[in-house]
């Protein structure tokens, strides 16, 4: 007879017993499984109607009681499914360059290892596991958990699942393997490094980058206007970054937050040079023709590759620049907070990587030991006095900018 299956239908009994089967379970004998049926909140808002087949009575009872207990019907839909209809949201919420980076991560790790799997089979050990497997270092590895738990945590917020696992996953260490202090340069090497550049603007670029600390992104983004040339302060309150289409997009700074940074003597002559001539609207470094300079053509029209064997260091990278700036800081009597907030870092720990005080521990606690020791026994003590802070300025200005013999320009 047509209609609604009743409990003495075929389709309600099942096969294997011949007893009834339970409300929501019902024998597909076309398919030789038990099949539930779950009506829930859909992706798109409103109710929808998910079903699924088991094997065994068993596994159809489990999950049908996960489904009345209020686990949603949702979480049986693939990571990947999810990603087209979420990803929109999530794209929408973060800057382009984060979002460039999180495209690229989806697509090289997130994707290939998860996105076939269910929303709720999901777990902890899958996506460790599947991280192994994942190429590129930490900060990669990390982009590419980010984007997984955007995604879990929206699909938590909409019931689909009971929790994000991502959040349980321990994400790797950002920390390098060799300090920033060891990759900062030389006063000797940043002499080197400027005479090496031609003079003009690629030299007062990197100048800038060496001098202040600046991101590559905030020195090419710096108007005239914010050089204080009366008080020796510069006013870093915007940045240039790479949109999803490699197009450059102003905005904010990496922290979010305004900063001054000092125009110390030996980058004023270079400042002044940029600035002359040019209204407070004016982008202070800008290329030869006037166009916007990244980081990218300046490494090009300086010869990078030659400029970092000159010197010694072919590992050299333009955000070493950055390290190199906030060592010499701490090296000349700065403190951690003031270095902070000349760097625009988010947390006093990371600036404190740039410190050299730990290196000194063991010669000072041993100092301190043997002095103990000595005065305990009436012996003469050896006390050292505490080099005073050196001028950053004169620290900054000692060496000349000398050009190695065979270096072409």
């Amino acid at each position: 007879m047509a209609g609604r299956p009743t409990r003495d239908t075929p389709s309600r009994v099942d096969p294997r017993t011949g007893r009834p089967l339970p409300e929501g379970i019902r024998w597909r004998a076309d398919r030789q499984r038990y099949q539930i049926r779950v009506v829930g909140p859909s992706v798109d808002g409103g109710a929808a109607e998910r079903s699924r087949t088991f094997l065994t009575l068993a596994e159809a009872k489990r999950e049908l009681a996960k489904m009345v207990a209020g686990r949603n019907p949702n979480g049986s839909m693939t990571l990947d499914q999810w990603y087209d209809k979420y990803w929109p949201a999530i794209e929408s919420s973060i800057r382009p360059a984060t979002a460039r980076s999180y495209g690229v991560a989806w697509r090289l790790r997130v994707k290939p290892s998860l996105g076939r799997h269910r929303l709720d089979e999901i777990t902890s050990p899958m996506i460790e596991s599947a991280m192994v497997a994942w190429s590129g270092g930490a900060s990669a590895k990390n982009d590419a958990l980010a984007v997984l738990s955007r995604l879990l945590d929206g699909a938590r917020r909409s019931r689909f699942i009971d929790y994000n696992p991502a959040r349980e996953v321990k994400r790797p260490s950002m920390r390098e393997s060799i300090s920033p202090v060891s990759r900062a340069l030389t006063l000797e090497q940043i002499g080197t490094l400027l005479g090496l550049i031609p003079d003009g603007v690629y030299r007062r670029y990197f100048a800038a980058l060496v001098y202040t600390g600046m991101r590559a992104g905030e020195a090419t983004a710096l108007r005239v206007g914010d050089v204080d040339f009366g008080r020796g302060v510069i006013r870093v309150s915007r940045s240039l970054s790479p949109g999803m289409r490699g197009e450059l997009i102003e905005q904010s700074p990496k922290s979010h937050k305004s900063r001054d940074v000092p125009l110390i003597d030996a980058l004023r002559p270079y400042a002044e040079a940029a600035a002359r001539g040019k209204r407070g609207s004016d982008l202070l470094f800008d290329g030869p023709d006037g166009g916007r300079l990244t980081n990218h053509n300046a490494r090009r029209a300086v010869n990078w590759e030659q400029l970092r064997e000159a010197i010694g260091r072919p590992d050299l990278r333009i955000h070493d620049l950055r390290h190199t700036f906030a060592t010499i800081l701490f090296d000349a009597g700065a403190s951690a907070p003031d270095v902070q907030a000349t760097l625009g870092h988010s947390s006093l720990q990371v600036t404190e990587r740039y410190s050299r005080a730990r290196e000194g521990v063991a010669l000072r606690a041993g100092a301190a030991l043997n002095d103990a020791l000595k005065s305990a026994a009436g012996e003469p003590t050896n006390r050292t006095r505490r080099r005073a802070p050196a001028d950053l300025n004169g620290t900054l200005m000692a060496q000349p900018h000398r050009r190695p013999r065979g270096m072409t320009r």
